[in-house]
């Protein structure tokens, strides 16, 4: 068994730009109960680290991420309750580690190079964005093994057409990189030898904004989401005010008339 430290390996880039790669080939990177800690911990951690301006999830191998360990799942059986204490336990913490991406205040990019599934599949929906090479293919098999992906299945419905949702979770079929970004589970596929270029460039383009700013657009878009339209529009409207009254904004649209490039000072 690997230690924690080597199962997930952390790169900060001098622009801020923090990169976190799962690294546990020996188990397809899989959502284990140290993985998914391993995770919440460093992001956790990004959350109040203002000198990290977006975050990049990758993984080594040709699995992004297989999901939850089966073998994990299976040897819990074993337990007097037959597992049941230690699958509540795993799911919660893995819905903890889902909406922690949402609630992380840097944008959270997926990098996919290879095969996502099920609860890997979740991790890449619940990325605010996601970048895969051609070579990488997606699917939520638990129909297939007698375990529906319902937890996948609150990220992928919130990203993706509910009938090409459905039809991933009933079929357990994979799709490729082409279809996923057809269908906005991710945003872009591309060769595989520019895939690292590719997100760098988008995650620098990021981090070059107002942090503040960036916060609280995303905040603001995964609340107003959940809204009807007529309190999504007063809620944003004052975000917006609130927004207005913030040095960065102020800065932004004096640089913007005097067609200078605005110094932010992230408040």
């Amino acid at each position: 068994m690997k230690e924690d430290s080597e199962i997930l390996i952390k790169e900060m880039s001098s622009n801020g730009v923090l990169r976190l790669t799962m690294n546990n080939l020996d188990h397809k990177n899989a959502l284990s109960e140290t993985m998914m800690s391993v995770l919440l911990d460093e992001l956790k951690e990004a959350s109040t680290d203002k000198s990290i301006r977006t975050i990049v999830l990758s993984a080594n191998g040709n699995v992004f991420c297989s999901g939850h360990d089966l073998k994990e799942i299976t040897a819990a059986r074993a337990n007097e309750d037959n597992g049941e204490v230690f699958f509540q336990k795993l799911f919660d913490h893995c819905s903890s580690l889902m909406q922690l991406i949402v609630k992380t205040p840097q944008p959270v990019i997926a990098e996919v190079d290879g095969i996502a599934t099920a609860a890997g599949c979740q991790l890449v929906a619940s990325c605010d964005l996601a970048i895969a090479s051609n070579e990488s293919k997606f699917a939520t098999p638990g129909v297939n093994i007698g375990l529906f992906c319902s937890t996948p299945m609150v990220a992928l419905s919130r990203n993706i057409h509910k009938k090409n949702a459905m039809e991933m979770l009933l079929t357990g079929d994979f799709i490729n990189a082409e279809k996923a970004k057809e269908i906005g589970l991710i945003n872009r596929c591309v060769p595989q030898e520019s895939l690292i270029s590719e997100v760098n460039e988008l995650a620098e383009k990021i981090a070059c904004k107002s942090s503040m700013t960036v916060s609280i657009g995303k905040k603001a878009f995964y609340a107003q989401a959940e809204m009807n339209l007529s309190e999504a529009y007063e809620y944003t409207s004052k975000i917006m005010k609130n927004n207005l009254l913030k040095h960065d904004a102020k800065e932004g649209i004096e640089a913007f008339i005097e067609k200078r490039s605005p110094t932010w000072k992230d408040e």
